[in-house]
């Protein structure tokens, strides 16, 4: 039992001389195929069983086999050949080749025309254009996420430049104030080291004069005792 709903893809093939549009809807199990050249229609509804078949013969699970379908029938891929070729009185053959172990397959599928084409053709259409509207919502979307984005990236930016311009005012400021606060102790030692050498000076002055008033006294004392 299928607890969810299908995947649905759409695929414009391009054949030996024109396109076609490929629909798909993708269960866990099985798909079905929805394909119009705009004026005709075809389906194909493989089942459980044909599906357990063709992955058995190619040596695969199952759901590798629908995944691996899914994908060539889904996107566009390069390298792939694809074939949309008569198969008898109202039928249609969809091919697609694929690299698979070093090995190029072909898978094939033969589609039947549909009982209601142009019911099928608008299928197709109505899955586009909900597909197209859906794509055209994300759009405008993602670029209102990406101007929100740039305006918030360029409101960081205003920032980041203002806390820089700050954090320079500042480091100058604290800078300056370090240099004046600097330049008045080195006027400070100076100070005090141009009062400590006229102390010494004075020191110095002072020892000579004593020493030249002990000298005078000395020399009084002798002439008086001869």
């Amino acid at each position: 039992m299928e607890l969810a709903g299908p995947r649905h893809t759409c695929l414009k093939v391009r054949t030996d001389n024109a396109f076609v549009f490929v629909m798909g809807s993708w269960h866990a199990t099985r798909f079905d195929l929805f394909i119009s050249d705009g004026l005709d229609a075809w389906i194909c509804f493989a089942t459980e069983k044909e599906i357990q078949q063709r992955s058995e013969l190619w040596d695969q699970p199952t759901s590798e086999y629908i995944a691996l379908s899914e994908r060539y029938l889904g996107f566009q891929q390069s390298g792939s050949i694809y074939r949309f070729e008569d198969a008898g009185i109202g039928e249609k053959r969809l091919s697609w080749t694929l690299e698979k172990e070093g090995t190029r397959l072909e898978w094939r599928w033969k589609c039947k025309s549909s009982p209601k084409s142009m019911q099928t053709t608008a299928q197709i259409l109505e899955f586009l254009l909900d597909s197209n509207t859906r794509l055209s919502a994300e759009v405008v979307s993602l670029r209102q996420s990406f101007e929100n984005m740039k305006s918030e990236a360029e409101k960081c930016l205003l920032q980041s430049e203002r806390y820089s311009s700050e954090k320079q005012e500042f480091e100058d400021a604290a800078y300056a104030k370090f240099v004046d606060v600097l330049n008045s102790k080195k006027a400070k030692l100076r100070e005090l080291r141009d009062r400590l050498s006229k102390y010494e000076d004075a020191a110095k002055g002072s020892q000579v004069q004593e020493d030249s008033n002990d000298s005078n006294h000395n020399s009084s004392d002798h002439e008086t005792i001869a």
